[in-house]
C-alpha cells in the first residue's frame, strides 16, 4: 500500500529517460500548427488559455501572430510568463500520443525572419498579419515537459528544447533563398522527403523552413518534419545534406512497394 500511496513517479530529465526524448520534444515543436497558449489575469485572476497558431524561429523558439484586443495579448503585456501546449494529436485515446508543453516569457519581436518564417508556415495569415492591431511575439522557452505517451514523460531544459545556432549566423540570412530554391527548382525532392523520408502521404509539399538540425514541410494543413543525420557543421554544409537527403530518399521504396 506504501507504494501506491506514493503516486506515480516524477517525470525523468530529458538526458535519464528511456528514450529520445529530446528528439521527440523537438520534433512535436517543430511540427504542430497550433496549440493551447496559457497566460495569467490582468486582475489576479486565474490561468487563461486559449488557441493559437504556432511557428518556430530559427532556434526552435515558438512564434505567435497575436491581436492587441485579444485577452491573452493583454494578459501577456502585464506579465509576459505563459506556458504553450503542443498536441498534435492522432486517431483514437488523445492521451496515447506526444504532447509537450513549453513555459517561458513571450514577448513583442520584430526581429528580421520572424515574419517570414511564420507566415511559411500559415500563409492564410498574410491576410491579416499586417492589419495594425496585430504583432508578432517570441516565446524564449524556460523549460519543457513531454509527455510521451503512455509511462513515457521527461522534463527538458531551455537548452535541450532549442537548437544550437553557434558558428551558423549566415544560415538565417540565406534560409529563404534556400527554401525558394528547393521549392521551386527541386519539387521532386522536396516531395520525396514528405514521402519517403517523413512517411507522409503524397501532396503538395514544399519546404516552409529550415534550420541547422532540419527541414519543415507543409502541404495544406498538414505538416512533415525531416532531421539531419546530425547537426550542420557550417552554412556550407547545407547543400551537400539536402543532396544527400536527396539521393536518401530517392533510393528508397514507395509507401505500399513490395
Amino acid at each position: 500500500m506504501a507504494e501506491l500511496d506514493r503516486g506515480p513517479a516524477a517525470p525523468l530529465p530529458a538526458a535519464q529517460a528511456p528514450f529520445d526524448a529530446v528528439g521527440l520534444a523537438k520534433a512535436v515543436l517543430r511540427g504542430t500548427r497550433a496549440g493551447a497558449l496559457a497566460t495569467l489575469e490582468r486582475d489576479g485572476g486565474a490561468p487563461f488559455a486559449s488557441l493559437v497558431t504556432v511557428a518556430t524561429d530559427l532556434d526552435g523558439a515558438p512564434l505567435l501572430l497575436l491581436s492587441r484586443l485579444s485577452a491573452h495579448t493583454l494578459n501577456l503585456e502585464a506579465d509576459p510568463r505563459c506556458s504553450l501546449l503542443l498536441s498534435p494529436g492522432g486517431k483514437g485515446d488523445p492521451l496515447a500520443h506526444p504532447r509537450l508543453t513549453v513555459t517561458g516569457v513571450a514577448g513583442r519581436s520584430a526581429a528580421p525572419g520572424i515574419r517570414a518564417r511564420f507566415l511559411a508556415r500559415h500563409p492564410k495569415a498574410a491576410l491579416y498579419a499586417d492589419f495594425p492591431d496585430f504583432g508578432f511575439f517570441r516565446l524564449a522557452p524556460e523549460a519543457g515537459h513531454l509527455n510521451g505517451g503512455f509511462a513515457r514523460a521527461a522534463t527538458l531544459t531551455a537548452a535541450e528544447l532549442l537548437t544550437d545556432l553557434a558558428g551558423l549566423d549566415a544560415l538565417a540570412g540565406s534560409e529563404a533563398g534556400a527554401v525558394a530554391h528547393m521549392n521551386q527548382d527541386h519539387a521532386d525532392a522536396v516531395a520525396l522527403f514528405a514521402t519517403r523520408l517523413a512517411g507522409e502521404a503524397p501532396g503538395p509539399w514544399r519546404l516552409t523552413g529550415l534550420d541547422p538540425e532540419g527541414i519543415d514541410l507543409l502541404a495544406g494543413d498538414r505538416t512533415a518534419r525531416v532531421a539531419f543525420p546530425e547537426r550542420l557543421s557550417g552554412p556550407g554544409a547545407l547543400r551537400p545534406v539536402l543532396v544527400a537527403l536527396a539521393a536518401q530518399a530517392r533510393a528508397a521504396p514507395a509507401a505500399g512497394a513490395d
